[in-house]
């Protein structure tokens, strides 16, 4: 481990010996200071509120945008808990668990599982949980500098999930997994490569979908739950929820399997609404040539209450 990264994993370590509630409120903290500097965060949760809530008032959404980025600041900060302690502690954390009937039925049908993991909440702490009962293969993007891949592989310990490449013989490697009746952890909302997605509404935009998780459930006959860790208040611990996947998500229709998929999403979300990563570019392809991202229109003075017609349109 280079220098640098044991310096990371130092503080890790250190903040890890705080309380989970302390390292929330300064978490929130960092989330008002994102609020305050009107940088791209803030851009970005304000765009992506005016095209997913643009029922609510302006008010309202302002409220709405500060509290998400006290959440992503909470999220950043918890890292301390989940990556800076033995995973094993770490799994203390998990008070609740809902719907964990249908993943116990999944397991035991023996038709393998496809864990459909949105970007909300805690997903470290459900690869954890997933990895403390069962083998686990994750879908995953080596990190852009690598040698911080030496302190992902010793944070996670024992608990660390098999991470497959998202390319050809990763790809392949996930359809024997599932063929075997084993289990698959996906990130279901990352926008696609250009060119590479289904174009589906998403929060009623159109948004670009992934097609493999669709086109993984159509040929293994797998089944799909979706799961996320919420964050509970007042640094109390999370609550894992599993929810079952809508219906067409393996229709052979990509268009509609992919509007289940986002479906799918959507109802996690509603239930922590603020832990979710609105800071992600999730709009930034568009279905329409040439069309400007709602980011830069945005940034181009583009009213947030004029944006959902302007996106549909393709201005």
């Amino acid at each position: 481990m280079r220098w640098n990264v044991a310096l990371v994993y130092l503080a890790l370590r250190l903040l890890g010996l705080l309380p989970l509630r302390a390292l929330h409120a300064l978490g929130a903290a960092l989330g008002g200071l994102m609020w305050r500097l009107r940088g791209r965060e803030r851009l970005n949760v304000e765009t992506n509120l005016a095209l997913a809530r643009p029922q609510l008032s302006a008010e309202a959404r302002t409220a709405l945008a500060r509290a998400t980025l006290a959440e992503t600041g909470r999220a950043l900060a918890e890292i301390a808990c989940i990556w800076g302690r033995d995973a094993r502690r770490a799994l203390a954390l998990v008070r609740e668990i809902e719907g964990g009937a249908l993943f116990d039925a999944a397991l035991a049908s023996g038709r393998g599982l496809i864990v459909a993991a949105p970007h909300l909440g805690c997903w470290e702490l459900l690869n954890y949980w997933l990895c403390s009962r069962t083998r686990l293969a994750i879908l995953y993007a080596p990190p852009r500098h690598p040698e911080f891949e030496a302190l992902l592989v010793r944070a996670r310990g024992a608990l660390a999930p098999e991470q497959v490449r998202a390319e050809g013989a990763g790809v392949r490697a996930l359809y024997k997994r599932l063929a075997a009746g084993g289990v698959v952890g996906i990130l279901p909302d990352q926008q696609p490569k250009q060119g590479e997605g289904q174009f589906a509404p998403f929060f009623g935009i159109e948004a670009s979908t992934m097609v493999l998780l669709p086109r993984l459930a159509a040929r293994t006959g797998a089944t799909v739950l979706f799961a996320f860790m919420q964050r509970l208040p007042r640094g109390a611990g999370f609550r894992l929820q599993f929810l079952p996947a809508p219906e067409g998500i393996a229709d052979a229709d990509l268009r509609t399997a992919c509007a289940a998929l986002n479906r799918g999403v959507e109802a996690c979300v509603e239930r922590a609404f603020t832990q979710y990563q609105w800071t992600y570019k999730r709009y930034a392809e568009r279905p329409q040539p040439h069309a400007h991202e709602p980011y830069w229109l945005a940034r181009h003075g583009t009213a947030p209450e004029a944006l959902p017609e302007a996106v549909r349109r393709g201005a």
